[in-house]
């Protein structure tokens, strides 16, 4: 990010930390104070796009866990229903090359045997 937006930034977040309404001629009237050059058509892009938000409650929310619900199954299958067999009992694996020797023992004693 570039100084002037950076600058545009700050200003947005002083104005909400004074719970001033986020205007694009604030953010202008801040940078210029700081002698940053910004034009305004960033000072209006980001006031509109935090128009009618709470900047601090976004702040203080950032990172904050929420618990989402499972995610439901298209097929209805319970999510602790033992997972279907390959159709080709020789096909372990689920590759569709059945149970050749192709990986000459590569993966025979692993974590899971």
């Amino acid at each position: 990010m570039s100084s002037p937006e950076l600058a545009a930034t700050y200003a947005a977040l002083i104005l909400a930390d004074v719970e001033s309404e986020i205007t694009s001629e604030k953010i202008l009237a801040l940078t210029t104070a700081a002698g940053v050059e910004l034009e305004p058509i960033w000072a209006t892009l980001l006031a509109k796009a935090l128009e009618g938000k709470n900047v601090n409650e976004m702040l203080s929310t950032i990172g904050v866990a929420t618990t989402a619900p499972a995610p439901s199954t298209a097929t209805g299958v319970a999510k602790d229903a033992p997972a279907a067999a390959p159709a080709n009992a020789a096909d372990a694996d689920g590759d569709g090359r059945g149970d050749s020797d192709s990986d000459d023992g590569l993966f025979s004693g692993g974590l899971f045997d």
